[in-house]
């Protein structure tokens, strides 16, 4: 048997033995890492506000009624007026004096052409203030997370997990659609440390924090 034969013949074995007894031992592998956060609501959003502000995020709040007020003052606080939305995104939270256009369907090309896009989240997770974006129709392509120059997302406060583990239990619940998650603006360094923002997703990124539970219609 050469090497190679050798390799795929162990690839088969394991693939097929992944059976009912290949999970029972898969669960009974010792955890002992911390699974289940203890800060309440407020402790945790205090802790992913201050991930985010370190990672070089603008971070807004509001309530559910001041959703489109507060997308409003944040765009025109950035200058951007031709903003992409994902198809999630309800017409009242968008005001007049702007142009939205929905990311559905749009190539590459019509993507890079607009100044930024507003989408929501699957869930966030307070400990790394990471952002986990679900691929579908509706809720955007993953391609938004890396053209558009600017992003807004908004984050509904319960969607906030504190740890990891929480984090990847509520994402077993779309298991199947791909995801993206992000932390912060886009940015990497060459050898010599020189940080660039923009190379591979939004140079700028902002976080709208929404307190109203009520008017989180829809979301995970």
């Amino acid at each position: 048997m050469t090497a190679r034969e050798e390799i795929l013949t162990r690839v088969r074995r394991s693939t097929i033995s992944a059976s009912s007894s290949r999970q029972a031992e898969y669960a009974t592998i010792p955890r002992h890492y911390e699974q289940r956060g203890g800060r309440d609501l407020v402790a945790r959003i205090d802790l992913f506000t201050d991930r985010l502000l370190d990672y070089g995020c603008g971070v807004h709040g509001c309530a559910g009624n001041e959703i489109a007020s507060s997308i409003g003052h944040i765009l025109r606080e950035r200058n951007k007026r031709r903003v992409l939305v994902t198809g999630d995104i309800p017409e009242e939270w968008l005001l007049a004096g702007f142009e939205f256009a929905q990311a559905g369907g749009l190539s590459y090309d019509a993507l890079n052409e607009f100044e930024g896009v507003i989408s929501r989240c699957a869930l966030a997770i307070a400990v790394t203030g990471t952002i986990v974006l679900r691929h579908t129709p509706t809720e955007g392509v993953r391609a938004l997370s890396l053209i558009p120059d600017y992003h807004l997302c908004c984050v509904f406060e319960n969607q906030v997990e504190e740890l990891v583990p929480e984090g990847i239990q509520r994402m077993s619940r779309f298991a199947g659609s791909p995801i993206t998650t992000i932390a912060g603006p886009s940015a990497t360094a060459d050898i010599e440390m020189t940080r660039i923002k923009g190379v591979h997703g939004p140079r700028t990124l902002d976080v709208l924090l929404i307190s109203d539970e009520n008017a989180q219609e829809g979301a995970s």
